[in-house]
């Protein structure tokens, strides 16, 4: 998805879907498609009981298609959503399940232990953009995460589809998750396809991330999941490369030089203090 298109960039959600851009994304047949796959996927992400009904909380539910497709699989589900004319649209349709106006960055008002399972389709993302000065991404995700966690039984799993811009974007969500005490990683559903390609964030509630689930379509399951933890990466380990300025990254300059000075040892070592 090319930036010039992505709706994050042209205003903020709440003005973006208007009635105009909520009726257009409600009636369009191939987006319900969509919409009612990755919210199949990510349900069956969240491993809920079997043959058991279980309280869903859907964040950025829009005009409920997320909705209908839990309440098709015999889960109750409760919505949440910035925009008044989606949530008009899904009153329109008659979903069954609740619907809040709220802004997610505000946190959340859920009593603890609420919610047997989170579920959110191309919303999150959302997050990461500053409508105004007094809007700090950082801050949003982790008020967000953090009201969430409480919400959520403990052993129960949050499951968010979306399409980050960046690696950072990605890494900044990971990390509020993180810092308000979840575990868990990244499924990616067929790695090897523009298209088809869906990112997963699945997060556990008040447990060890157990084994990750396994990406569709992907030939090894090494590359269709990234597990995180609360440890910093470093930049080489992030990029690949030596840190600037650090012993290694001057040695590869110095290799990668087309005529060095024979007579040159500086490699960075640190030397000790003169006295």
């Amino acid at each position: 998805m090319s930036s010039h298109k992505r709706p994050e960039h042209q205003a903020p959600p709440e003005v973006f879907y208007n009635d105009t851009e909520a009726q257009k994304y409600s009636s369009n047949s191939r987006m319900m498609e969509i919409q009612s796959k990755m919210s199949e996927r990510a349900i069956e992400l969240l491993n809920l009981p079997p043959d058991e009904p279980s309280l869903l909380l859907d964040i950025g539910c829009g005009s409920g298609l997320s909705g209908e497709t839990a309440t098709e699989l015999g889960h109750y589900w409760v919505g949440l959503d910035i925009s008044s004319s989606m949530l008009d649209v899904a009153i329109d349709r008659e979903v069954e399940g609740g619907m809040i106006l709220a802004d997610a960055g505000q946190g959340l008002c859920f009593k603890p232990g609420t919610f047997d399972g989170v579920i959110s389709v191309s919303a999150i993302q959302w997050l990461c953009y500053s409508n105004s000065r007094a809007q700090n991404p950082a801050k949003r995700l982790y008020a967000f995460f953090s009201t969430l966690y409480s919400a959520m039984r403990h052993g129960t799993r949050a499951v968010f589809q979306l399409y980050p811009e960046n690696p950072s974007q990605l890494e900044l969500i990971t990390l509020q998750a993180t810092r308000a005490g979840f575990s868990g990683g990244v499924v990616i559903d067929y790695p090897e396809s523009t298209k088809a390609k869906k990112i997963f964030l699945c997060l556990f509630c008040g447990v060890t991330a157990p084994q990750m689930p396994r990406g569709l379509g992907a030939a090894d399951s090494a590359s269709a999941h990234v597990a995180y933890s609360s440890e910093r990466l470093t930049y080489k380990q992030l990029r690949g490369k030596s840190v600037k300025k650090s012993r290694e990254w001057i040695i590869e300059k110095k290799k990668r030089a087309k005529a060095p000075k024979p007579n040159t040892k500086y490699t960075g070592r640190k030397r000790r203090p003169k006295f």
